[in-house]
């Protein structure tokens, strides 16, 4: 009997721990999930001053000022600039896709970009954490150089989705170490072991299809007729931007700066040189070349 005692002791001392672990948790939690709104937003506002900044500089201005972002709803944003500028919509979709991937909370957006002068929509799209219901024109029709603002509003659910995933996954995670610590020594030890050995065996990969070349970013490969060619990490980062954005022009100083600005130095020829280097190993495929465009920068060319 005195074993027993003890035993159902210890068990109750478990679960008085575990229910003041929860308690503790839950206050943080929501303390945490009160306080992220303002680091969520000035996080946001930066990705969409980078957006501004990106989208100046493919207008062949690198002068003039991005005005301060507005908040002009609670879920919507507005990016204005100093000057006229001229865009072309492939370019700004494909930049706003790939910075607000940056945002873990903006899957589900609206972008409108509008005239100053009366507020009508010059150019507009959707994209939707499901691609297939993305709602994307007129690619090809650079717009004319005038005044413009870039209205963008996320999905309203966002943010609260994923506060209460990470609601729900902390809870859980809770009731997990309960179920662990409140079990005996042997049983809790298998369940770590089966754990241990249950571990995922696939990987994600960013694969690029470039006529007949698939292109393995992870694996930093080129793979052309079955036969694979070893890329090195720069010539790899240098054929992501490519990739991202076939048959556009994409400026050497866009190329310098999201290569090389993160190490410090930036060595003009040093992208020529890379350039030649991936000329040749996209040489297999003679629809698949990288061009110059003269006063712009490069094209990565795909022909049908």
């Amino acid at each position: 009997m005195p074993d027993i005692r003890n035993l159902l002791s210890g068990k109750r001392k478990y679960v008085g721990g575990l229910l003041l672990l929860m308690f503790i948790s839950i206050i943080g939690l929501a303390f945490s999930m009160a306080g992220s709104n303002d680091y969520d937003v000035a996080r946001r506002e930066i990705l969409l001053r980078r957006i501004g900044h990106e989208i100046l500089l493919q207008s062949g201005d690198s002068t003039s000022r991005v005005l301060p972002v507005k908040k002009i709803a609670e879920n919507e944003y507005q990016v204005s600039f100093e000057n006229d500028l001229t865009f072309q919509p492939g370019l700004l979709v494909n930049t706003t896709r790939r910075l607000l991937a940056g945002d873990p909370l903006a899957h589900d957006y609206v972008v409108k970009v509008l005239n100053c002068a009366d507020a009508s929509v010059a150019y507009g799209y959707a994209i939707s954490k499901d691609k297939k219901d993305d709602i994307v024109a007129c690619l090809g029709r650079k717009q004319p150089k005038a005044c413009y603002m870039i209205n963008i509003k996320f999905k309203p659910t966002a943010i609260i989705t994923a506060k209460t995933k990470y609601f729900l996954g902390t809870m859980s995670f809770l009731a997990l170490a309960g179920f662990i610590f409140l079990r005996p020594v042997k049983p809790r030890k298998a369940l770590i072991d089966s754990q241990n050995t249950d571990l995922p065996s696939s990987r994600h990969t960013d694969i690029f299809t470039l006529g007949s070349i698939s292109f393995d970013t992870e694996a930093r490969k080129l793979m052309i007729n079955g036969k694979a060619i070893e890329l090195t990490r720069t010539e790899t980062r240098v054929l992501r931007i490519f990739a991202m954005s076939p048959n556009e022009a994409i400026e050497r100083s866009r190329l310098q700066k999201e290569i090389w600005e993160d190490e410090g130095v930036v060595v003009g020829r040093s992208l020529d040189m890379f350039i030649s280097k991936l000329r040749k190993k996209l040489e297999f495929d003679p629809n698949v070349r990288i061009v110059v465009i003269r006063g712009k920068g490069y094209k990565l060319e795909i022909s049908s």
